[in-house]
């Protein structure tokens, strides 16, 4: 998998129904050891609490998902938990939802509803970052064709580094993969033949996330 979508920093929200408190954390996490310690940091902070369940999606490809109950009715905490993961499109995430109990029972489906929309309420407090696999393609051009390459570039908005200026001036761009080769037969043609090119190589470049009104919207 060549681009993702995960956590960078992690946000926290509270919901209360029925008089259920529940506080629902959402972390980045890289590997399950880092999972593990998160988990075990809430139920620490939260000793007092009757119920911790929890859910994290490792891995650029979703290899790893693991969700726990914590001793809620089996299928009502942890997998809504990891569905609301899994619905963001998140890897290298973990949840916590902390569920304070009111002494009215919510059933299993007020259970499923409650988790999962605490769940949500966590990752949309979230800051989100995209991360993407670029390929570097130097070009290198005599000075004389530096501003005909340049106009190409800002015309088709295309990601660069440094630019370096020596006997000739190399331009490194920053690439999709299905970018590679018709660049490169542009600028080919562009400078006549001119130009040679060289792959340098990948890159992950990273941007936040914005976001969609539509989730800020959503409701249980």
């Amino acid at each position: 998998m060549e681009n993702f979508t995960t956590i960078e920093t992690g946000g926290k929200a509270e919901y209360e129904i029925q008089r259920s408190r529940f506080i629902a954390e959402a972390a980045h996490a890289a590997t399950e050891e880092e999972a593990r310690a998160f988990l075990l940091s809430c139920r620490k902070r939260y000793y007092d609490a009757r119920h911790n369940p929890s859910a994290w999606v490792l891995g650029a490809g979703s290899e790893k998902q693991k969700s726990n109950d914590d001793g809620e009715p089996g299928g009502t905490a942890g997998n809504p938990i990891l569905e609301a993961i899994k619905k963001r499109g998140l890897v290298d995430t973990v949840v916590v939802v902390t569920r304070y109990f009111g002494g009215i029972k919510l059933g299993a489906g007020g259970l499923i509803r409650a988790y999962g929309h605490a769940a949500h309420l966590a990752l949309e407090a979230s800051a989100l970052v995209r991360c993407q696999k670029l390929f570097r393609l130097a070009v290198t051009v005599d000075y004389t064709l530096l501003a005909l390459v340049e106009n190409f570039v800002r015309q088709e908005n295309l990601r660069t580094e440094d630019t370096v200026y020596e006997e000739n001036v190399t331009l490194p761009l920053l690439l999709e993969e299905q970018q590679l080769a018709p660049i490169r037969t542009a600028l080919t043609d562009l400078a006549a033949g001119r130009a040679a090119f060289e792959e340098r190589g990948t890159v992950w470049c990273r941007a936040a996330v914005e976001k969609a009104s539509s989730r800020k919207n959503e409701r249980l």
